[in-house]
């Protein structure tokens, strides 16, 4: 049997558009914070993991969710790749 992601907790650093743009952070304590081209925190707040699937809030109340797979996530119409 397959572990997932939220067993490994191989969803925990950085994470970066292919282009760079975006760069998402999931940090440890399950808050994330997301850069946007120069602008560093554009967004911030909380995320659970659950399986291979990813539920956002940020401090504002916006959600989104996402889905990792075969080591890519994929959010909100971004690919994003973890950093080594």
């Amino acid at each position: 049997m397959q572990t997932t992601i939220e067993e490994t907790k191989g969803y925990i650093g950085m994470w970066v558009t292919k282009d760079g743009y975006i760069r998402h952070e999931l940090l440890p304590n399950n808050r994330y914070d997301e850069a946007r081209g120069k602008r560093n925190s554009a967004y911030q707040g909380t995320y659970k993991v659950y399986g291979n699937h990813i539920d956002y809030k940020d401090d504002t109340g916006f959600t989104a969710d996402g889905e990792f797979k075969e080591g890519i996530l994929y959010h909100a119409g971004m690919v994003l790749y973890k950093e080594k």
